[in-house]
């Protein structure tokens, strides 16, 4: 973790500090800065998607985000940049992943005319529709390091384009680090 002076050389590009870049495991990883014992620490989790309708289970790519950054408790959110992916919790089996595209497809079906297309000349407005109705990012509690989920929920990115591609998304986590030892006992 970096000391205060480091925080301190970021906090002055801004009012909550420019990145400094820490690289671990492979994951770009960027510290904001801290306040008073709030940490605030940022990853980038990258995935390849088939296109079309792929959910993707990310949770033990986010608690390994959460155990990593040492912080004991917090909130970690996980956000997808881009109009046509989105971020839920759901039980991951097959059953209820084939459930949601029964209703996202009774809901906005790929075979609509949608005026997107007329604009852009392609075929993903139901994607756009799609990712706005489940959002493109998910808040969630973690306590003395683990993800506070229940039992058959997990943490899934939704691909909702028409083509694979490549995904970057942001995992980013604030909470406070464990006390040290002899510190506030």
């Amino acid at each position: 973790m970096p000391n205060d002076q480091t925080c301190q050389r970021y906090q002055k590009f801004g009012r909550f500090g420019t990145f400094g870049r820490f690289g671990t495991l492979g994951l770009a990883h960027w510290v904001i800065g801290s306040l008073k014992g709030l940490m605030v620490i940022t990853r980038e989790l990258t995935l390849r998607s088939r296109g079309g309708y792929d959910v993707q289970d990310i949770t033990e790519a986010v608690a390994r985000a959460v155990k990593e950054s040492k912080l004991a408790t917090g909130i970690v959110t996980i956000f997808c940049p881009g109009s046509t992916g989105g971020i839920t919790t759901i039980e991951f089996e097959e059953g209820v992943i084939h459930d949601l595209r029964v209703v996202l497809d009774e809901i906005t079906p790929p075979s609509r005319a949608y005026r997107h297309h007329l604009r852009w000349h392609d075929d993903n407005g139901h994607s756009h529709l799609r990712a706005a109705l489940i959002g493109p990012s998910l808040t969630v509690p973690f306590v003395n390091g683990e993800l506070t989920l229940g039992t058959w929920q997990q943490i899934v990115f939704c691909d909702f384009d028409t083509a694979p591609r490549t995904r970057t998304l942001i995992v980013q986590m604030m909470g406070e680090s464990a006390p040290s030892r002899g510190q506030g006992e």
